[in-house]
């Protein structure tokens, strides 16, 4: 869902596990999917830790716990590792979350959450690991992220980082646009290159 990305204040969801792939995010099963619509992407985001075969919700995994919610993923290093399969960011964005925070995400899902519409923040290690312990302390603990400042703040310890963006990426989240939003929005400036290079 295209969204403008300001200020994100939001509880947090953890999940401290290391080389989460896209096929955990959402198995291969659903790639012969025929639709786009990012609620059945949601639905089924970590479909195989979340739900059992007969579909019934694990009680003891993170997104069926009452404790945790908001739309922020705290996840482990090298997040989205794997194939290049764009429906994982769907899944992602589907559910809800419109930040995933890890100390490492693997280049290809990396950009396909920032064509989704969902901001990957990378952190230290350190600060990571103290946004877990702050959770498992408190899960109504809130982190804020400020995208124009491009800083991650945990609120309940007052450490902040700053976290990198590509430009033409931050203009594209601050103002909700896509690809081909950002190409006609500059559709008078395209022309007018054009009309000048046939002079």
């Amino acid at each position: 869902m295209k969204q403008k990305f300001d200020i994100i204040e939001s509880t947090c969801v953890p999940l401290p596990l290391e080389n989460v792939d896209t096929d955990q995010i959402i198995p291969a099963r659903f790639l012969k999917a025929t639709t786009r619509d990012e609620k059945f992407f949601g639905d089924n985001l970590f479909r195989d830790w979340r739900y059992a075969p007969d579909g019934s919700p694990k009680k003891d995994f993170v997104l069926n716990d009452p404790r945790y919610g908001g739309c922020i993923l705290v996840a482990g290093k090298n997040f989205g590792s794997g194939s290049s399969r764009e429906h994982a960011a769907w899944a992602i964005a589907g559910y809800g979350f419109r930040v995933v925070i890890s100390s490492f995400f693997a280049d290809i899902h990396k950009n396909n959450e920032l064509n989704n519409f969902v901001l990957p923040v990378v952190v230290s290690e350190d600060f990571l690991s103290e946004l877990f312990a702050s959770i498992a302390a408190d899960p109504a603990m809130k982190v804020r992220v400020d995208v124009p400042a491009q800083t991650v703040t945990n609120l309940a310890t007052g450490r902040s980082e700053t976290f990198e963006l590509n430009g033409y990426k931050k203009y594209c989240l601050t103002n909700a646009l896509d690809d081909i939003d950002y190409l006609l929005e500059n559709k008078s400036k395209i022309e007018q290159f054009e009309r000048n290079r046939q002079d």
